[in-house]
């Protein structure tokens, strides 16, 4: 986009300059952790940084996922940038959108039948499946709304999902139920994904949900207005002190209105997405002055590699910490490691190690796969 490009939707955009590698490094920093959380493994003792909070309240394993979709958020803006300077037609745009869109969900819905593949008792909601949808509604409302239509799908998002929690009522339950398995999101899941949910929770309900994906774009949504920020003719200096402020008054606010709606990943509560939104802005803020303003960067190389190749790292970090356990290496490991009592970290540890050093070959051979 030129200098010339007038302002779009409240900011004045600044020509598009080199990538941002606060934005790859903190990419690839959310896959390594993403990979950790979710190889950590059922059959020994689970390190507990890697844990889920039970249900209310949040873990450091908690803020990964919502700091993922947050990225996806800033680097649709930035997407979006490309299109307009490759003058890529809409039609076109938004059949990328689509085929991305079923790439991820498919991919998604294979992991989640891998390596059984039976299908009549499959697991329909997932990560991935997740970051599908989000991606997608969050791609149509960068098209058609400017910063005014964005913000106010985000707050009309994160509203009516508060609104339908709270006050819809569920047969037998009654309204405003915030107990697993007996809310509003709970009961919409069983009546059109019944039999194909999580196990974990006895097929009953599951935390990629469909109702709870509504808080889920979202924080998609919060990315996109950060992206929208960065791409401003803002000074640099401005840019990362905006996002620092604007992270705190998230996290503040997040605090406050969790006193009547918890804070909680389970069901991805509007406070969780408001919380975890101002966590991930503090985070890009800090990675950002540090690695795009100083120049202190030496550091991010590894994270940079691993940001890369981030859902095919994921899809691969899945189907290893599938087959591991039935590998004679892996039985003669855990033995040594539990002797060392260290079995809390031998699945995520067992994952990740191959998967960085795939990640390495995949840069060194210029290998990036675009979903």
């Amino acid at each position: 986009m030129s200098a010339s490009v007038p302002a779009v939707a409240g900011f004045k955009f600044a020509p598009n300059r080199k990538r941002l590698s606060s934005l790859d490094a903190f990419r690839g920093l959310t896959i390594s952790l993403m990979i950790l959380v979710n190889c950590r493994g059922d059959a020994c003792p689970v390190f507990s940084s890697l844990e889920h909070a039970v249900w209310n309240g949040w873990s450091f394993a908690d803020t990964v996922f919502p700091s993922f979709l947050f990225i996806v958020g800033v680097s649709l803006v930035f997407s979006f940038a490309e299109r307009q300077e490759d003058r890529t037609s809409r039609k076109a745009f938004e059949l990328r959108v689509v085929r991305r869109t079923v790439i991820l969900f498919v991919l998604g819905i294979l992991l989640n039948c891998f390596p059984s593949f039976e299908l009549s008792n499959i697991r329909i909601p997932g990560v991935l499946q997740r970051i599908a949808v989000c991606y997608f509604f969050a791609s149509l409302i960068v098209l058609n709304f400017g910063l005014r239509g964005r913000i106010l799908w985000l707050v009309g998002l994160l509203a009516s999902y508060w609104a339908m929690m709270r006050f819809i009522p569920v047969p037998g339950i009654g309204a405003g139920l915030l107990e697993p398995g007996q809310n509003f999101a709970a009961w919409v899941d069983s009546l059109f994904l019944n039999g194909h949910m999580w196990s974990y929770y006895d097929g009953q309900w599951d935390p990629e949900g469909i109702v709870s994906t509504i808080p889920a774009i979202a924080t998609t949504l919060f990315g996109v207005l950060t992206g929208q920020w960065l791409r401003s003719s803002a000074s640099e200096r401005r840019k990362a002190a905006g996002m620092l402020c604007a992270g705190m008054l998230l996290l503040i606010a997040g605090q406050i209105l969790s006193t009547w709606l918890p804070i909680n990943k389970s069901i991805w509560t509007s406070t969780f997405t408001i919380f975890m939104a101002g966590l991930a802005l503090i985070c890009q803020a800090l990675f950002y002055w540090f690695i795009d303003v100083s120049g202190f960067s030496s550091w991010t190389k590894p994270f940079i590699i691993l940001g890369l190749n981030p859902i095919a790292l994921y899809v691969l970090s899945q189907i290893l910490g599938t087959l591991l356990p039935s590998m004679s290496l892996f039985r003669i490991l855990s033995d040594a490691v539990v002797k060392l009592g260290a079995e809390s970290l031998l699945n995520p540890i067992s994952v990740f190690l191959p998967i960085s050093l795939i990640s390495w070959i995949m840069w060194q051979k210029r290998i990036f796969i675009r979903v």
